[in-house]
């Protein structure tokens, strides 16, 4: 299979260091994949975590060595930190590697639009505002990781399809609140008032690119569950890819899912 090329990828919300994170789909969608640019929106390592307990394995290194490798090779990879990873936001300006480490950017897109991109944080109350509150939630999130890893293997072993119980209880919980839908509102509006057409963000785990009264909102999704990254191609057209399986297990095509210009469609088994 050879390697897609765009013009640029977006990627955020990987968590290396969590037990969670599907790094070795990151590390084969990186693989499959080729961009003039690649941006990391943010939470790619979870420093959080790493603090509470070390868990770094192999792979976690192998995503970092083939980020690096792209940069080394002419790929422009700009790394936006969020709040899992917000020790870097002490080197803005910064190059390690090859890697340019910036707080936010303006993308100019192909199509002659203007992108504001940002990992968003410092549009969730509760992290902006209950620090104590967002590391219980972020406790509260590992459980029902876990949960849902016995979950999946019962309901295989009962030949049911599969269901993800994390996402279940994380979209309970945020439209309780009408979180998502709040924070894209704000999140957009911050696009308008830094005179972009549109804005590029992580952090809610909430794959979708949408049009919100004049702004294109353009979320990247994750790498724990949906495994999904955002990619312009050459004529300025955004397209959400999930990487469902690992391409060297299953055939090409059934390892993708593209959805242009659309929301992130229900995970399968």
């Amino acid at each position: 299979m050879e390697p897609r090329h765009f013009r640029t990828l977006f990627i955020s919300d990987v968590h290396l260091g969590s037990k969670a994170a599907k790094a070795d789909f990151l590390l084969d969608f990186l693989r499959h994949h080729e961009a003039d640019t690649i941006v990391l929106v943010g939470d790619i390592v979870d420093g959080w975590r790493l603090k509470r307990s070390w868990y770094w394995p192999q792979v976690c290194n192998d995503v970092v060595q083939k980020l690096l490798r792209k940069a080394r090779k002419g790929t422009r990879v700009v790394y936006i930190p969020g709040n899992h990873d917000e020790f870097l936001r002490a080197f803005p300006g910064m190059h390690f590697g090859g890697i340019e480490v910036v707080e936010r950017m303006m993308h100019d897109g192909a199509d002659g639009k203007k992108y504001l991109i940002l990992h968003g944080d410092e549009f969730d109350v509760v992290v902006r505002n209950a620090r104590l509150l967002a590391y219980l939630g972020d406790w509260a999130y590992d459980t029902a990781i876990r949960i849902n890893i016995i979950l999946a293997a019962v309901r295989r072993r009962l030949g049911m399809p599969y269901w993800s119980f994390s996402a279940w209880a994380k979209l309970q919980v945020k439209h309780a609140v009408n979180f998502i839908g709040e924070f894209e509102r704000v999140v957009a509006e911050e696009a308008r008032k830094n005179g972009a057409d549109g804005v590029i963000c992580g952090h809610i785990h909430h794959a979708i690119i949408q049009d919100m009264d004049g702004i294109r909102y353009i979320n990247t999704g994750d790498w724990v569950e949906s495994c999904t990254a955002v990619a312009e191609h050459e004529d300025g057209t955004f397209e959400l890819i999930t990487w469902r399986a690992l391409a060297s297990s299953v055939p090409a095509l059934a390892a993708i899912e593209m959805h242009d210009e659309g929301e992130l469609a229900p995970q399968a088994a």
